[in-house]
């Protein structure tokens, strides 16, 4: 009998991280590939078998690949030269992959090293996988078959652009992992069916309860129940760090983001009979904390990095007044001037007078009185463009009840945010802020009917009445479960980075007033959060 050991190493959702550093305040970060770099190199030192894999989203997520993909493009791609030099096995297309165009995603599967899978990205019309390898075949000398089928997300055309998507279908990731799976054992004949698929799990991984809303976007769960043959899950899109668990027999394995750990799955195998068998298999996850960076991917990536700094530094503007964002939940519940702000660019650029936006991220900094692209970009973090769409007052209504859904009101009165905001992972920008209409949520109330004002040019907004709201093409799509926008008229797509368009706008208009209507705001009953918890204080 002969045993063999095999590693396999997944990244997922790395972003465009390459260096230890948060590009929005230009301090020292625990995030990026040239810290996983080192963390791979240890791993090939330590097994003589490893095979390396990237779970997708990798091309898209910072300054440095926005600059990138908007001023660089004669230049090869910086994340595909690292993971080139790296010697990835397989790549997995991402929903991200997509954000800048179809043409960059092409351009990087050209200078890639490793060929990208999907088997359920699909050409429409043949119906054959339209990236062209659905899967990997990986022998080791002496040793067994790995097979590698690699998935994507179904869920891609809720979001993303259709000219970017053009002419490919997105088929059911577990009804093609039962077309594939079995190939791999009977014709391949591999030893060990390695699925990498760029999607999460919408079900607790223990009871199998549903943990979101199943809408097909993050299918792990009935792959591991539903496809026989699966020996290791490696998964991602939803940016948690799982490992050291087995779901049906299948271990799973995901490995956070940004470059913040690696994903790790040991693999042992015993061969009788002239075929390798699996005797043992965990998972694990491997943190980039404290891990020095490799210095010759920080040196890859120099000519672009400079580059990058110069273009954040570069003054836009000024603020007259406070656009500073400290206090998240804060804005959250009564208007801002950085929310305001925000949604009256929207609307300048759209021409419309009604707009909703979202707080991305609780680390928005908003912005100071001098105003550089780093703000720019550290405030409006994703490649969103706009569109414009035309809703009933009905439509809005159910918008704005899905967003109030966010708060969840304490036995002792203070406000959280609700666990469907928080698990399986923050999802902070799925709550809207409104500008062109006024309203009040009192999250007293039962979820479902929180908003008690809805107002336009005041008077009462009737269920019936039209609007034209531009928003950002994510949540026009239905993204974060707004499925009241899906089959409303597009007035107009507007194809220009939201982040440009408010760069453009201060360089237009060089100085800013930082102003707030308090056109809309959350109470408790009522009353202001904010002044019962200030008198609480006060008498507490």
């Amino acid at each position: 009998m002969e045993n063999f050991r095999l590693g396999i190493l997944e990244t997922s959702d790395v972003h465009g991280n390459v260096l230890p550093l948060n590009y929005g305040t230009n301090r020292p970060a625990e995030l990026g590939l040239a810290k996983v770099a080192t963390l791979i190199k240890r791993e090939r030192d330590l097994n003589h078998a490893v095979l390396t894999i990237d779970n997708g989203d990798v091309i898209q997520g910072t300054p440095l690949t926005y600059h990138f993909a908007k001023f660089q493009r004669e230049k090869p791609n910086p994340m595909i030269k690292i993971l080139n030099a790296l010697g990835y096995d397989a790549g997995v297309i991402g929903n991200h992959e997509f954000n800048y165009g179809l043409e960059l995603l092409k351009q990087a599967i050209r200078e890639s090293r490793y060929p990208w899978l999907s088997a359920n990205i699909v050409n429409a019309e043949t119906g054959e996988p339209y990236f062209g390898q659905p899967y990997l075949i990986k022998a080791f000398p002496n040793g067994p078959r790995i097979g590698v089928l690699g998935l994507t997300t179904q869920y891609i055309p809720n979001w993303e652009k259709e000219e970017h998507i053009r002419g490919m279908r997105f088929d059911d990731a577990v009804k093609t992992a039962q077309k594939w799976v079995p190939f791999l054992r009977e014709k391949e004949q591999v030893d060990l069916v390695v699925v990498s698929y760029h999607g999460g799990f919408e079900r607790d991984l223990d009871t199998g309860e549903p943990i979101e809303t199943l809408t097909g976007e993050n299918q792990g769960y009935q792959l591991c129940m539903d496809v026989p043959g699966i020996d290791v899950l490696l998964t991602g899109h939803q940016h948690r760090q799982l490992s050291g668990v087995t779901v049906n027999g299948v271990v799973i394995l995901q490995p956070g983001c940004n470059g913040m750990g690696l994903g790790k799955v040991t693999v042992d195998m015993r061969k009788e009979n002239g075929r390798y068998h699996v005797v043992g298999k965990v998972s694990e996850w491997l943190s980039s904390e404290g891990v020095e960076p490799d210095q010759d991917v920080i040196a890859m990536v120099q000519e672009y990095e400079r580059a990058v700094q110069e273009w954040l530094d570069q003054p836009i503007g000024h603020i007259q007044g406070d656009m500073t964002a400290s206090d998240p939940m804060l804005i959250r519940m009564e208007d801002h001037p950085l929310i305001e702000f925000i949604n009256r660019v929207q609307m300048d650029a759209a021409g419309v007078e009604v707009s909703n936006t979202a707080l991305f991220d609780n680390q928005s900094p908003g912005f100071p009185r001098d105003v550089t692209m780093r703000h720019v970009v550290s405030n409006y973090i994703y490649p969103n463009t706009l569109v414009v769409l035309r809703v009933t007052g009905q439509i809005v209504k159910e918008a704005l009840e899905k967003s109030a859904t966010y708060f969840d009101l304490e036995a002792d009165g203070s406000v959280r945010v609700s666990d469907e905001f928080l698990k399986p992972k923050p999802q902070h920008y799925n709550y809207d802020m409104w500008e062109g209409i006024e309203y009040e949520i009192d999250i007293k109330r039962p979820k479902g009917s929180r908003v008690t004002v809805l107002k336009y040019k005041g008077k009462p907004l009737e269920a019936h009445q039209e609007l034209d709201v531009v928003m950002n093409n994510y949540r026009a799509g239905g993204g974060g479960d707004y499925v009241m926008y899906k089959g409303c008229p597009v007035v107009k797509d507007i194809p220009i980075d939201v982040s440009e368009l408010i760069a453009n706008y201060i360089l237009e208009h060089k100085i800013i007033n930082a102003t707030v209507n308090h056109n809309w705001r959350v109470t408790i009953g009522g009353q202001s959060p904010i002044a019962l918890k200030n008198e609480s204080d006060k008498n507490g």
